[in-house]
């Protein structure tokens, strides 16, 4: 019997709405419901959207609808938060988005709620803890988009600098989704060649390496400078994960994982590479880091671990 696949999104804005249109373009769901706190809004977008179903490949359902519409999805996807203002830092909105995601989880879980739920909110790590302890959902069954965005973008530069296709880039940011990520330079490759070889056979400068990471560390800052917000990359990475998620891909992608001593970390999210398929996060994958890098993951740990304890936990 045909099971309908079926995807909620909570917060009409910028970010939802990149995603809930690349879902449009690509296909691949049955039923795509909009909750917003404006519901005007979420009509408005639904209006918007089923306007342009005659010209993609596979017609779908989209509405606008209220919590209720939790009840029966296989995803739930909240892009709902305060919005980060020029020369503020993702964890300046800790306190701000704490309330906002606790509220859409509580009322998300009343629904009777039992699938999947992903996190885009900033700051990513935690508010994807926030969701997980209001939820109670399983571990594995609360995913934050992490590193996935980031990784994108070192990816995208890596290929530029090298004139390959990002698509035989290989490789990861690690940490949180925001000043103290890294990347393991020494488990990146291109193709299947390691990456720091192929570097030093072409003669190339390591220390472009680190000019290529700091771009990719101020890219949002870059772009909240210029146009006030990002929200068409990671639009798309959240329609990416979506899909490893309903098609059960078995897929390595750098998200917001729950930390169980794979790093020598745990009770808490962060970006690293992750095994996701349809029941979720189905392992973190494991990588050996050399000192620095423990060090650097550690650090970004623990940065995330003292908002935990001084802003979120009271909250909760």
């Amino acid at each position: 019997m045909y099971e309908k696949r079926k995807v909620v999104l909570v917060g009409t804005g910028l970010v939802g709405m990149s995603m809930a249109y690349s879902i449009v373009n690509s296909g691949g769901i049955d039923e795509l419901a909009l909750i917003d706190l404006n519901q005007e809004k979420a009509v408005g977008e639904a209006m918007d959207l089923n306007h342009g179903l005659p010209y993609v490949k596979k017609g779908m359902s989209i509405k606008a609808g209220g919590y209720e519409e939790c009840k029966d999805a296989d995803i739930v996807v909240i892009t709902a938060g305060a919005i980060q203002k020029p020369g503020e830092t993702r964890l300046d909105l800790t306190a701000t988005d704490t309330k906002i995601i606790k509220s859409c989880t509580e009322s998300i879980m009343k629904s009777g709620f039992d699938g999947i739920l992903v996190i885009a909110s900033n700051p990513i790590d935690l508010m994807t803890y926030v969701a997980q302890k209001v939820s109670g959902l399983p571990k594995h069954r609360v995913i934050g988009t992490g590193t996935m965005l980031d990784t994108a973008r070192l990816r995208y530069l890596i290929s530029e600098y090298l004139n390959v296709s990002s698509k035989n880039v290989h490789a990861y940011i690690l940490g949180e989704h925001g000043d103290s990520s890294f990347v393991p330079w020494t488990h990146a490759y291109i193709g299947c060649k390691s990456l720091l070889e192929l570097l030093e056979e072409k003669g190339k400068d390591l220390s472009d390496l680190h000019d290529i990471y700091y771009q990719v560390q101020q890219a949002a800052y870059e772009i909240i400078n210029r146009k006030n917000s990002t929200y068409y990359g990671i639009g798309v990475s959240l329609n990416r994960l979506i899909h490893a998620i309903l098609d059960d891909e078995h897929v390595i992608l750098p998200v917001s994982a729950y930390q169980n001593n794979e790093y020598g970390q745990e009770g808490l999210y962060i970006g690293t590479p992750a095994l996701v398929t349809r029941e979720g996060v189905k392992e973190v994958v494991k990588l050996k880091l050399n000192d620095v890098d423990q060090g650097k993951f550690d650090h970004s740990c623990e940065t995330l671990k003292q908002i935990i304890d001084e802003i979120i936990n009271p909250l909760l």
